[in-house]
């Protein structure tokens, strides 16, 4: 049961994690798009201190909005925060993270072909490197750097490389692709924890008090705001990447991540402006030219590499294939007891197809979830989802393509669970 339950957890916080995002993102773009949209008011409105407004009709009514220049004149009774949004997703997402990649995290996080880590090595270089690249955000932020745009980017680009290839060279495919979204994820959080709610509480007070308002909290919380808008497209495919293994399984995942990142923050970019009224077009199309001229290189690098076509079994002879490839399995690791062997030959021959280095399926080019069983560490890094996909649910092999038999199955079940 508890394979199920564990699924059922998992996809309950996954759940939540997706609708706080949706909430949080769509707050951003609506009030980035409505800043950019507003326009100068009559003057009976500016010498009430407005700055802005703008009409719109939703839901079968009218709106009119306004933004003051700095603070009404008065405090109204009630007033609407927009926070919880965002502490929301980070929460739901720092449980996702640690319910699937640090309580798993032989499995989803640590790649003994990447490197060699404890559960507890690798939990730690999570944490901390995310920790570690919060800080130097808002290091780059309170510098001089900040004080030119084309510098600050230049710099923002450089250090998030260098992060990305740390995880890449520190965790597993999926596990280096999701601490990049936690550490883009809590820089977003900060912004708004550390810098906007600050200097909205403190408006707030000064209007309150009857005090003149400082507009330079409200200015800070505004830049923090539009560099959280520039981040919502590279935390989405962040967030939904661990269903692509043609990217994070990649030999260069660090830098195709970056670069689908960049792109989608540039095609961004373009709605900003249009919001603002400018229309630029050429933003848009070079982005998605970009975007459509990567996914074709590193197709066609893929397609290049095809290897030899799948070995198909004829029928009647799936227990003789089974057996020769155990054999082979005992000559490429004696050290194995019997049983391991068995299994190990179960694997290959029912699952290698996909779940292997060099996948000869007609499909799948690349190992889905990156879960490769080409050794036993591999099945012994993997065995609890092996159990859970091949026995409990029995939904794998995809289509059960390879005729995997019950048979096999508990076999599989018996020798899988003897090793925990």
């Amino acid at each position: 049961m508890w394979p199920q339950l564990y699924e059922w957890i998992a996809l309950f916080i996954k759940w939540f994690h997706v609708i706080c995002g949706v909430a949080w993102i769509g707050a951003s773009f609506y009030f980035t798009w409505l800043d950019n949209s507003l326009e100068t008011p009559p003057k009976w409105k500016q010498d009430k201190g407005i700055k802005g407004d703008l009409w719109a009709i939703h839901g079968g009514g009218f709106y009119e909005v306004a933004k003051y220049q700095v603070g009404p004149e008065q405090m109204p009774e009630k007033l609407h925060w927009f926070k919880w949004e965002a502490y929301s997703t980070w929460l739901t997402g720092t449980a996702l993270l640690i319910w699937m990649y640090y309580f798993n995290a032989q499995a989803y996080l640590i790649d003994p072909r990447v490197m060699e880590l404890s559960t507890l090595q690798a939990v730690s270089l999570g944490i901390g490197t995310i920790f570690l690249g919060v800080v130097v955000y808002e290091g780059l932020m309170r510098s001089p750097l900040n004080r030119s745009t084309p510098l600050f980017i230049a710099v923002l680009v450089l250090f998030g490389a260098l992060f990305f290839y740390a995880f890449a060279h520190l965790f597993s495919g999926r596990g280096a692709f999701i601490h990049m979204g936690a550490l883009i994820g809590s820089i977003m959080v900060n912004n708004v924890f550390h810098k906007i709610i600050p200097g909205q509480r403190k408006m707030v007070k000064q209007v309150a008090a009857g005090e003149p308002v400082d507009p330079a909290p409200g200015l800070e919380g505004k830049r923090r705001s539009i560099h959280n808008n520039y981040f919502t497209l590279p935390i989405i495919f962040l967030m939904i990447s661990n269903h692509y293994p043609m990217i994070y399984q990649h030999a260069q995942s660090w830098l195709i991540g970056l670069l689908i990142m960049l792109i989608s923050a540039y095609i961004r970019h373009y709605f900003n402006l249009k919001h603002s009224g400018q229309s630029k077009p050429s933003v848009m199309y070079v982005g998605a030219g970009a975007m459509f001229a990567l996914a074709v290189a590193i197709s066609w690098q893929a397609t290049s590499q095809l290897h030899a076509p799948k070995v198909v079994a004829a029928q009647g002879s799936e227990s003789a294939l089974t057996e020769s490839v155990a054999t082979a399995s005992v000559e490429a690791e004696p050290q194995l007891t019997e049983q391991q062997h068995s299994a190990l030959g179960i694997i290959e021959a029912r699952c290698g197809q996909c779940h292997s280095s060099t996948p000869t399926d007609d499909v799948f080019k690349v190992a889905p979830s990156g879960a490769v069983f080409d050794t036993w560490q591999d099945v012994e890094r993997w065995k609890s989802r092996i159990i859970a996909r091949a026995v409990v649910s029995g939904d794998m092999p995809f289509l059960n393509k390879t005729e995997m038999t019950d048979a096999e199955r508990q076999e599989l079940n018996k020798i899988l669970s003897a090793s925990e």
